[in-house]
């Protein structure tokens, strides 16, 4: 190496040659230190530039994914919801071809039951409030035929049908849900 250093300095004395390698090191260390110090005071410069250049394309991208996360969620929910549907239909056909009631056929049912209990409680306390009057109404037709048979008369009264005694109202229960379902024919398994 020595020998193509002397070759390229052509006809430069040995102590020349070491001076002007020693210059050329000097400034390649020189210009060494200048960049490290040019980078360094620049380099918190584009450091920060870099930092900022960054959360800005975080921001984007997290907003993107975002947007794109809350698409494809409304779409998976809109699915999930025909899939739920389409299967509340299936087994509600099912159920209907094996002969379970619905949920609509049994409130039906609920509703009618409750209604003729309430007839029936009002007919039974109808025949009760017959069965109070019609005491007073015979001790009115005894009470006037006394006054009938006190009084001449000429033409002798008619007779009158004694006044039919209702029968004794037995209370009906109630009828409930539980007992309408019992009366309809179990389906086997």
């Amino acid at each position: 190496m020595g020998k193509k250093l002397k070759e390229l300095a052509g006809g430069l004395t040995e102590n020349q040659l070491a001076s002007t390698v020693k210059e050329s090191a000097q400034q390649i260390w020189l210009a060494g230190l200048g960049a490290f110090a040019k980078a360094q005071e620049e380099g918190g410069k584009v450091f920060d530039a870099l930092v900022k250049e960054g959360e800005s394309i975080q921001s984007k991208t997290r907003q993107m994914t975002d947007e794109k996360i809350a698409q494809v969620a409304g779409k998976a929910a809109g699915t999930w919801d025909r899939l739920e549907q389409v299967f509340e239909d299936r087994v509600a056909r099912a159920l209907g071809s094996l002969g379970v009631p619905s949920k609509q056929d049994i409130d039906s049912l609920s509703k009618r039951v409750v209604e003729l209990s309430a007839a029936v409680q009002a007919l039974t306390e109808g025949k009760a409030v017959a069965k109070t009057t019609a005491k007073p109404a015979a001790k009115d037709v005894a009470a006037a035929a006394e006054s009938v048979a006190a009084k001449p008369v000429a033409k002798p009264a008619a007779a009158r049908p004694a006044a039919r005694k209702p029968a004794a109202a037995k209370p009906v229960p109630p009828v409930t849900p539980a007992d309408v379902l019992s009366t309809l024919p179990q389906t086997s398994e």
